[in-house]
Order: structure tokens, then sequence, then C-alpha cells
């Protein structure tokens, strides 16, 4: 039978539609790359079970997991910088010494592509083993023309090489390479001119995101990325809120960005524009904890405005090298008091939203079989615990990619 034909069956499984747990045990029929049937065991016809391959009973099942903000391609290593912190160095006083994100640049501008895809394959492969089966990969470590499409190459690559889809965004506006010291102004024309045009043009971006913050770029030369790349028809995203209160969220809303991300400083304007817009609130416990950050992001009002968090590994070098998207639904609760159930949907439903997938992250009728089945009894087990080992079955667009 080909996979186009395959049908599969589970029974007596407790399913997490990526927006609530439905309250009783459901079967679930998928058929090729789609989700063919999913119905309350009681209401189950065992005709339709023909021809269907029995894929067990029991455990959760979850949509597949969405981590929808990492940065996994990159050279060098920064634990040297890991330890600087621990001794009492702040984030932005590595930066200013030329640490931090340009100590990765120049570890990326002088690795090939070939060594760029070598080193970031495993990062990825073990969000892979976590559940993820779609993860965004920004660039940013180049600050070239040359080096932030290599980048992005490598990370369209990935998504060739494994099963997984990848999402690609330009971070040409990450930080201020040494060349432009004292002329950030002429780097964000590069950036704008000659970066987004050429990623445009071989399309190797799927969204353009930007680092707004007093180490980085001021909200006007984040205002002036925006403006091109929708001029390209590229959505955006941003940094945002991280160290400081800039009002890039609200000017970056104002632009109709698909999301702002760590927000740690987000004031009320920031989330009534983001409430406005649709804008999704990527939160990034990872971040959070590895620079012992103290600001919590305003969960609660954007709660109460309703503005859609998302949870992501935010995967980097620097401040977040965590490759295990399970452990940011445990810190998603324990750091920002987030419930289990807000913090798998900002795995799921919510992940997708920010990548501009609407609807996706879902489990329903004719969703894309990208499905997670795990061998615990609930879904809040999977924020509660921090243990390897507990996904049973992944699926990747119908296809089973890792079974145990």
């Amino acid at each position: 039978m080909s996979n186009a034909e395959r049908r599969r069956l589970w029974r007596d499984i407790c399913v997490f539609d990526g927006l609530c747990t439905l309250p009783e045990p459901m079967a679930v029929i998928t058929e090729g790359d789609r989700v063919a049937s999913l119905v309350a065991m009681r209401d189950f016809d065992e005709a339709s079970a023909q021809g269907c391959q029995e894929m067990g009973r029991g455990g959760v099942m979850t949509p597949g997991l969405v981590d929808c903000h990492t940065h996994l391609v990159f050279g060098g290593s920064r634990a040297d910088e890991f330890e600087a912190r621990l001794e009492g160095v702040s984030y932005e006083e590595i930066a200013r010494r030329g640490g931090g994100i340009l100590s990765t640049v120049t570890a990326t501008r002088e690795a090939s592509e070939e060594a760029l895809f070598a080193a970031a394959r495993p990062r990825l492969e073990a969000l892979i083993a976590d559940g993820v089966t779609t993860v965004e990969i920004k660039s940013g470590y180049g600050l070239t023309v040359e080096d932030e499409l290599k980048m992005l190459r490598v990370a369209r690559r990935l998504g060739e090489a494994l099963p997984v889809r990848v999402v690609t965004t330009l971070l040409g506006a990450h930080a201020l390479p040494p060349e432009y010291r004292d002329d950030s102004d002429g780097y964000i024309r590069l950036v704008c001119e000659e970066m987004i045009p050429a990623a445009a043009a071989e399309g190797l971006a799927d969204a353009v995101d930007v680092f707004c913050e007093k180490i980085a770029f001021s909200v006007a030369q984040c205002q002036r990325v925006f403006e091109a790349a929708m001029a390209h028809g590229l959505p955006i995203k941003a940094h945002a809120e991280q160290l400081s209160n800039l009002g890039g969220t609200a000017m970056a809303a104002r632009h109709g960005a698909l999301s702002a991300d760590h927000i740690e400083y987000l004031d009320e304007a920031g989330i009534a524009a983001m409430r406005e817009a649709g804008s999704v609130a990527v939160i990034l416990p990872g971040a959070f904890h590895i620079l012992r950050e103290t600001q919590l992001p305003p969960i609660a009002a954007l709660r109460e405005a309703g503005v859609p968090m998302a949870v992501a590994t935010d995967a980097n070098p620097g401040s977040s090298p965590l490759f295990m998207p399970t452990l940011m639904l445990n810190l998603a609760c324990t750091l920002f008091r987030l419930t289990p159930q807000e913090a798998l949907v900002g795995m799921t439903a919510h992940g997708a939203t920010a990548l501009g997938f609407k609807g996706e992250g879902r489990i329903q009728e004719d969703a894309t079989a990208d499905l997670c089945v795990w061998d615990v009894d609930t879904p809040a087990a999977l924020a509660y615990a921090v243990q390897p080992g507990r996904l049973r079955q992944r699926l990747f667009q119908g296809e089973l990619t890792h079974v145990v």
C-alpha cells in the first residue's frame, strides 16, 4: 500500500487537539498525509477500522510541536561567555566587548556551508526527537549579504534533508557588524537595499526579522527594514522589548507583524497594538532562564487582552543553548506561570500562527498528519516533567518517522 493510501488507526487515545484536551478517549485515523477521522471511542464504528494499520492504544496524541523561534545555524561556541555571565558579567557588557552575537558572527563567517550544515543537523535532530515537526530558523550571524544568504541556504538544506518543515527568516538586522561600527544607518541601508532583495530574489527567506533594542537597532531603523521587507512581499516579525521598552512591539504590530518575541518589557500600549493587529506574543523562557533575567513578560495582561502566546526554544549559541522543546513547556509554566494547556497551545496552534500558518498546529479532520504520540497519561505531563524519551511515535506529513 502506498503512503498516499495508507490508513493508520489509534484507539483509546487522549487527544490534545492544539487548543484543548478532548473530554473522552478518541479513535484517530490518518489516511496518507491527512487526518481522516477523529471520533469518540463510544461512537467508533468498527467498520472504519477495515484496512487500517493498528498503531496502539492509550497515551496522548498532540499535533507535532512547532518551534517558531530558533537560531540553529551558527558557527563556534560561546561556552566561555556562559562562564563569564556566571562570574557576574552582564549580557550587555559581553556584547560591548565584542562578544555575544559578534563572536558567533566571526565563527559563522569563517565556516563553510558544509561545516554549518554538519553542525546544525544534530541540533535540528534533537528538536525532531522531542516532537518538533515545524521549525523556524533565522539567519543573523553572517551580517554580510553573502554570509546571510549562506545561512539561509543551509536552513533550506536542513528542511530538505530531514523530515521537518523548515521556515526561514532573514535576520540581517540582528547586530551591527564591526565594519559598520560607526555607521549603523549605512548597515541598515545594506540590509534594505541589498540583503532583502537578494534573499527575496533567490526565494531563501519566508519572513524578515529585526532586533529592536538599545544594543542593536532603533525603532526608526527597524521600521525601514520592515518597509523594505513588505515591498518584497515578505512578512515581518521582531525581537522587541527584551532588555528595555523602546516601543518596537507597537511599531511592529502597526506594520502587521506576525509576532513580537521576548517582550519582557512590553507595556500596555504594545499589548493593545498586538491585540489590534492579531500579532502573536512569542515568549522565550530559555533565554530568560539562561540570562537569569528578573523582568517577567506581562503574561496576565496578555492573557486578559486575548493576545495569543506562543512558546519557543530560541535555540541559539549564546542566550539559549537549549535544544529540548518540552523543557520550554516546563519553563513557560514554572518561570512565567502559564498553565500546561497554555504552554502546549503555545507550541502547537499559536506557534503555527506566529509563523503565518493560522489554523494549523491542530488535530482535526483533513488537517495535515503532523502528529506526536507520547507515553504519558495527560497532556499536562509534558510540561510537568523534564524527561527525554517519552515520544512514542511521530508522523510528519503522514509518514511515520519515529517509533519506539
